[in-house]
């Protein structure tokens, strides 16, 4: 078995719409993650390199200094309100820590798909995101490739 594992952390912001506690107000996180991939022995390239791990990371940094919504947070998502290109808008009803897990987690899927397209391989992907120091996150789940 083979394992690539990543780190980077973020700045991002979201809220909660209809939630009744505080997080329905606007408020930002020093978000940190952790990626890691495993199967039993990964396609190389010419250069004997997997998965570059820049690839990896560059999924968590495209959140940064970003505000995190979802579709049905039309207002955050109108031009007048928040520009376009400092918006992410998130799978799910709400971007809580576990739809930005779920969406590094996808999108993790995707640059393997694109790296190695067609290769029917079996990926273990556990993606660890941690809002605060105390609050944290894991989704793992299987991906054939």
């Amino acid at each position: 078995m083979e394992t690539i594992i990543v780190h980077a952390s973020f700045h991002a912001g979201h809220r909660q719409p209809g939630y009744l506690g505080k997080c329905r107000f606007i408020h930002g996180h020093t978000w940190r993650g952790t990626v890691q991939v495993s199967t039993e022995r990964f396609p190389r390239d010419a250069h004997e390199m997997s998965i570059d791990f820049g690839d990896l990371k560059d999924i968590m940094k495209r959140l940064d200094h970003r505000l995190l919504v979802t579709a049905d947070d039309e207002m955050l998502r109108l031009p007048d309100v928040c520009e376009p290109e400092g918006i992410v808008v998130l799978p799910g009803r709400g971007p809580s820590v576990e739809a930005v897990a779920d969406y590094v987690w996808s999108e993790v899927v995707a640059v393997i798909q694109r790296r190695f397209p067609e290769c029917g391989l079996t990926y273990d992907i556990a993606v660890t995101i941690h809002e605060t120091d105390h609050n944290t996150f894991v989704v793992e789940r299987q991906a054939m490739v």
